[in-house]
């Protein structure tokens, strides 16, 4: 549980939009534009992720493409930290560390620059919603891979129907898993 308060949970909810079917019908898209368009909003998202990254320690920040980076960017900027990007396989220049994953139907590969983490880094990855656990335990596995430790996951909101929070837990290895809205 975070030291988030009702009150900046109330505006963060507040400022979501629910999207009925989208991207495909029986789907609630959970639109957080809104919330990035309000100055208020944003800048108390960005503090209440910043005050986790610095109570866990962190060192470095990883932002989960693509909404993640929306988010982790000015978190890190905020908390004095290093913004690692983790992106879809084959966006970054260089040598990377690729991770797979498992879809629903089929796989998928993030991919991180190795030298931007190091054995002294505690990384805080970060991203908008947890819903099934499959980028963000992969990425789990990528930042341990490139020889840092893991602070923990943060996530702005946690769809508490799917099995997110269950699928990720072996890859949180006892590290912190912090949702500031669970729908």
């Amino acid at each position: 549980m975070t030291s988030t308060t009702e009150s900046t949970r109330d505006l963060l909810l507040s400022r979501i939009r629910d999207v009925p079917d989208y991207p495909k019908p029986g789907v609630m898209f959970k639109d957080i534009t809104p919330l990035l368009a309000d100055p208020v909003a944003f800048t108390a998202l960005t503090e209440a992720l910043a005050e986790l990254c610095v109570r866990h320690g962190a060192t470095k920040i990883v932002g989960l493409e693509a909404r993640g980076f929306i988010l982790a960017a000015p978190v890190a900027v905020r908390a004095g930290l290093g913004f690692v990007p983790v992106r879809k396989a084959g966006k970054l220049p260089g040598a990377t560390l690729g991770q797979s994953y498992e879809l629903e139907y089929g796989t998928a590969e993030i991919e991180v620059h190795a030298e931007d983490l190091s054995a002294d880094d505690r990384v805080m990855v970060i991203d908008d919603v947890l819903a099934t656990g499959g980028t963000a335990g992969a990425s789990l596995e990528l930042i341990r891979r490139a020889g840092a430790r893991v602070a923990g996951v943060s996530v702005l909101m946690e769809l508490g129907f799917l099995p997110g929070r269950e699928r990720l837990a072996p890859h949180l290895q006892g590290a912190p898993l912090e949702a500031l809205i669970t729908v």
